[in-house]
């Protein structure tokens, strides 16, 4: 599971609407015929129009400034195993993020009233997306890049010589071409990944708009704040304040677990990840003492992330795989304090 959860982005250019998001979020339905369509849905509807969501997201802000986020973006992504143990995707997802925001909610150390906020003190839509496309910050795409660069730079080349600006054999050139695409390192059914490419197999995951103020439009609560389950004076009370994000993240795992009876291997677990990141020798020595069988499905699971085995790697690619596994505790080391979950 890998989620994240980001401000609205706010900049000179940008629009204080929430107008640019969702139309962004809409882009997935403009190639879909209408019986195929994913329309957003919140706690207790489905089959809510952009327009509605526009509309309600941008009259929730009330004495928000400029320069403060109208709204937050939560992105849930399952993984390729939690997405295989659905059974009908789509609604499953749904029914998914209805009971992971009553746990976004409890993450809050907030009171409403005198008393704690629930699901219905917030306003929230979602929409499931089913298609994912390579982008520019994926390691992929910059792994190729070399030899995109040299392939785009035969194809000028023969195109000059076609236009006759150059000379050169152009056979020659095109058979470089063809050997630099076969020589690129990340490959996707016999292609190479180039940006813009759709993701191969199973990419549903969830987007989710969330306001930045109460349903009521009366107080704001950011799961962006720097606090964490704490009280401050203020105006001569005790305020309480801060959204817990470790708790959120785990109880959005349990909850997948629970609903539907997902074995969740150790690799794949929150606290784990956290260990990779800030004590890798207790990370590695459970991983080890796993089950034969579990160990295995670790193993793998962690390959496909693209972390080394140190136990398997040999002594002489030994600083290699150092630099690999440091560059990747970097990566989740970013992802955890931008509140995210996965490496």
């Amino acid at each position: 599971m890998y989620i994240t959860i980001t401000a609205q982005k706010l900049s000179a250019n940008y629009s204080q609407s929430s107008r640019d998001f969702v139309g962004y979020l809409e882009k997935e339905n403009q190639e879909l015929g209408a019986e195929s369509m994913e329309h957003f849905f919140n706690q207790y509807g489905d089959g809510i129009s952009a327009e509605e969501v526009v509309k309600d997201i941008d009259g929730n802000t009330a004495k928000l400034k400029k320069t403060e986020p109208k709204f937050y973006s939560i992105t849930v992504s399952p993984s390729k195993y939690e997405l295989n143990r659905l059974q009908k995707c789509s609604e499953d997802l749904k029914k998914y993020t209805r009971e992971i925001m009553k746990d976004y909610v409890a993450s809050f150390n907030r009171e409403i009233n005198g008393r704690p906020i629930t699901v219905d003190d917030i306003k929230y839509y979602a929409k499931i997306e089913h298609q994912r496309t390579f982008k520019g910050t994926d390691i992929q795409i910059k792994e190729n890049q070399p030899f995109a660069k040299k392939i785009l730079q035969l194809k000028t080349e023969i195109r000059n010589v076609q236009d006759g600006r150059a000379e050169g054999n152009i056979n020659t050139m095109k058979r470089e071409v063809s050997k630099l695409e076969k020589q690129a390192p990340h490959q996707q059914d016999g292609q190479r990944i180039v940006q813009g490419m759709p993701k191969a197999g199973n990419q549903s995951h969830i987007h989710i708009i969330v306001s930045r103020k109460d349903a009521y439009n009366s107080i704001s609560l950011s799961p962006g704040s720097k606090h964490k389950a704490s009280e401050v004076e203020m105006h001569g009370k005790n305020v309480k304040r801060g959204f817990d994000r470790d708790k959120f993240f785990e109880s959005a795992e349990k909850r997948f677990d629970k609903t539907f009876e997902y074995k969740r291997n150790f690799a794949e677990t929150y606290n784990a990840r956290k260990d990779f990141v800030r004590n890798p020798k207790i990370y590695f020595a459970s991983l080890m003492k796993l089950p034969t069988n579990e160990k295995a499905l670790a193993f793998k699971i962690m390959g496909k992330a693209g972390i080394p085995i140190m136990p398997t790697i040999p002594v002489t690619q030994a600083q290699l795989a150092m630099k690999i596994f440091n560059r990747l505790r970097r990566g989740a080391e970013v992802a955890i304090k931008s509140s995210s979950i996965g490496i």
